[in-house]
């Protein structure tokens, strides 16, 4: 199974694929940063995550797409930035058929370093560590997308060894 990660943001949205093969290792498969321009009007860097997301699907067609769920944020202005990210994001992946799954950050932090109030650091450095890498992703978007699709592949498998459908 192959799971697109993503990890939106209104200026970085990283992606991250991740296989699990029939030994259920995890595999790299790719990775990148979608980085907005605050010069560019919002609908334009709307568009261009959209369009990205599209092509990052018709190249290393992935099984599911999961997503961070919205976060409590401070700023409402940001907030709705965040949602409308994550909205276009959405619709991407279910443009191309794709089923969505939304993991909220404490879960993702679990399911990857353990402890779901982990740094940011902590949380590239065992996503290096899982997915056997010479070096940590070029960018914490990244590996926070990388560990959004760890997250929902060692979700997946847990359901599956209880025997519940997903």
């Amino acid at each position: 199974m192959r799971v697109l990660g993503i990890d939106c943001g209104s200026e970085f949205t990283g992606y991250g694929l991740v296989e699990q093969n029939h030994n259920n290792d995890l595999c790299y498969v790719a990775c990148g940063t979608i980085k907005l321009s605050t010069r560019q009007t919002l609908p334009h860097r709307l568009n261009q995550v959209f369009e990205t997301l599209r092509k990052v699907i018709a190249e290393f067609q992935p099984d599911n797409v999961a997503i961070e769920e919205v976060f409590y944020a401070v700023n409402a202005k940001s907030a709705l930035k965040l949602g409308q990210v994550r909205g276009v994001a959405m619709l991407a992946a279910s443009s191309c058929g794709l089923q969505v799954a939304e993991y909220a950050p404490l879960s993702i932090k679990s399911a990857v370093v353990g402890y779901g109030k982990a740094e940011k650091s902590q949380v590239q450095h065992m996503v290096t560590k899982l997915l056997r890498l010479d070096t940590a992703p070029e960018s914490p978007d990244a590996a926070d997308a990388l560990a959004i699709a760890i997250c929902h592949l060692h979700t997946i498998a847990t359901l599956q060894r209880q025997g519940v459908a997903r």
